[in-house]
């Protein structure tokens, strides 16, 4: 029988591109869920941030704590940040990716939240009036439901962030104490002081130079806590002196504005400050004065209002009076001979005018020439002295009389009548001099002539009596002079001068020329 031929066999055929080309594809391994193998912190109260561990992150769609969704980020494929969501007691965290949901037994605690803490106040007082913004800083703000200042909440607050309110306080009085409640409890107490409003009273000086840098002394109450001083819209430094007092240093203006002081109690009243020009000083009347001052000068310019000084030189006025706003009335200070600047000091400045005052030195007499003369006046007089060329009048006794002014060392008037004995002084803007005296002498009278005749070639001695004959200075015949000898106020003796005829003989004395008698020339015989 034959054989059965031997199964062979079968060999495929080697693979060609086309093969592989029409293969169908190997299946891809299914991804892996993401896994969690860590949380850090792994307590805490509802809001802590932690870090969540694993890998498979990438993609993340959901954190779960228990079946509390969280809010996160995925930092890396091996780390998530996450909130903590509201729930309680320890739950299970899972990490859900479109590869599915972690299955690791990772829990979290839940710990109750401590209460909030207060650790300060920003300001830490205000008007008694509130309405003031307060920041608190603190911790564990989250969620607040009530800020209070003592017993009464806050107008508004504003929860800025787990740190940080901004509270708007409410009005009260003293000192309270400010805390926080949220739903985890009520902080610590911190004291928010309730301070009276400044009130200012008095400005002094109430105006000043319009460059400012003066000093202003601020008075009123409850200024112990300033904590500025404005000038119209402008802060001026300041130095607390006390609860009543502060000074401010003016700053630069012009005009007036009101002055109010800031402390955490509000801000004052406004009193009013005047920005002042400088003065200026146009003209003094009069120009001159004496160097032992004391007189009235009047003082012309403007800016004078509130002025403090008055100056000629360097030497403040004795006295003086603010007339007006353009004018001063002021008493000269003593002053050496020559000219003085006159200057104002005001509230605006010092002027610096170039009107000048001069001081003049007394005038002083030495002597009359005469120093008498006769009652019905009319001689001229010369008065020798110093200091004379600005004679401004000239007195004998009471009356003024009319006089020039010869030199710096002589003036001439002629005398007024009078009788007796009187004063002759002379007056300058440098004052009024010592006094001369000036006698009133009475006319000579003569009575009888001895002998009343005698020859034409002269040379007889006659005896002249009557009065006031003492200070007799000649003796007449007619026209001529006669040499003669005073021998008493009652009696002189005169040589007749040559002559015919008959002669009027009279004398001639201080006091005038007397009356008139006759003595008669007697010719030769034959």
């Amino acid at each position: 029988m034959p054989s059965s031929p031997t199964a062979q066999p079968s060999i495929a055929p080697p693979a060609t591109a086309a093969d592989a080309k029409n293969a169908p594809p190997t299946p891809l391994a299914a991804a892996a869920p993401p896994v969690v193998t860590g949380v850090s912190p792994g307590s805490g109260p509802t809001g802590t941030p932690v870090v969540i561990s694993g890998s498979g992150f990438t993609g993340a769609t959901q954190v779960r704590f228990g079946t509390a969704l969280s809010t996160f980020n995925v930092v890396s494929d091996t780390q998530i940040n996450a909130t903590v969501p509201a729930n309680s007691g320890t739950v299970r965290i899972t990490v859900t990716t479109p590869n599915g949901t972690s299955t690791q037994a990772v829990n979290f605690t839940y710990t109750a939240a401590p209460a909030p803490t207060l650790s300060g106040l920003n300001p830490t007082s205000g008007p008694a009036g509130g309405g003031n913004s307060v920041v608190l800083t603190g911790t564990g703000f989250t969620g607040a439901t009530q800020v209070l200042f003592g017993a009464t909440a806050a107008t508004s607050f504003t929860v800025n962030s787990a740190t940080q309110i901004t509270a708007t306080a409410p009005p009260g009085t003293g000192s309270v104490q400010v805390t926080v409640t949220t739903p985890n409890g009520t902080s610590n107490g911190l004291t928010y002081t309730y301070v009276a409003a400044p009130t200012i009273t008095s400005l002094s000086p109430a105006s000043g130079p319009q460059a400012g840098g003066n000093t202003v002394t601020i008075t009123g109450t409850n200024l112990a806590t300033a904590t500025s001083v404005h000038f119209g819209a402008v802060a001026a430094g300041f130095t607390v002196i006390s609860p009543t007092q502060v000074t401010a240093v003016a700053p630069p203006g012009t005009g007036t504005v009101s002055v109010n002081v800031t402390t955490p109690g509000g801000t004052s009243n406004n009193l009013t400050y005047t920005y002042a020009a400088i003065p200026t000083v146009t003209a003094v009347s009069p120009a001159q004065g004496p160097t032992s001052g004391g007189n009235s000068v009047v003082i012309t310019g403007t800016g004078f209002t509130g002025a403090t000084q008055v100056l000629f030189g360097a030497t403040a006025a004795t006295s003086f009076t603010v007339n007006s706003a353009t004018q001063i009335t002021a008493a000269a200070p003593p002053g050496a001979p020559g000219a003085a600047a006159v200057n104002v000091v005001a509230p605006g400045g010092a002027s610096s005018s170039g009107v000048f005052y001069f001081y003049v030195s007394p005038p002083a007499l030495t002597s009359l020439n005469p120093a008498s003369g006769p009652t019905g006046g009319a001689n001229t007089v010369v008065i020798n002295g110093f200091n004379l060329t600005l004679t401004s009048a000239v007195h004998v006794g009471a009356a003024s009389v009319t006089f020039t002014v010869l030199n710096d060392n002589q003036v001439g008037f002629p005398a007024p009548a009078g009788s007796g004995t009187v004063n002759v002084n002379v007056t300058t803007p440098g004052g009024t001099s010592n006094n001369l005296v000036y006698t009133y002498v009475p006319a000579p009278v003569i009575t009888t002539l001895n002998p009343t005749l005698g020859p034409e070639i002269g040379g007889t001695s006659v005896t002249v009596t009557g009065t006031n004959l003492a200070t007799t200075s000649s003796v007449h015949f007619n026209a001529t002079s006669a040499a003669y000898t005073v021998l008493s106020d009652t009696q002189l003796v005169a040589v007749s001068p040559p002559g015919t005829g008959t002669a009027t003989v009279n004398v001639t004395a201080t006091g005038g020329t007397s009356n008139n008698l006759t003595f008669t020339y007697v010719p030769p015989p034959g």
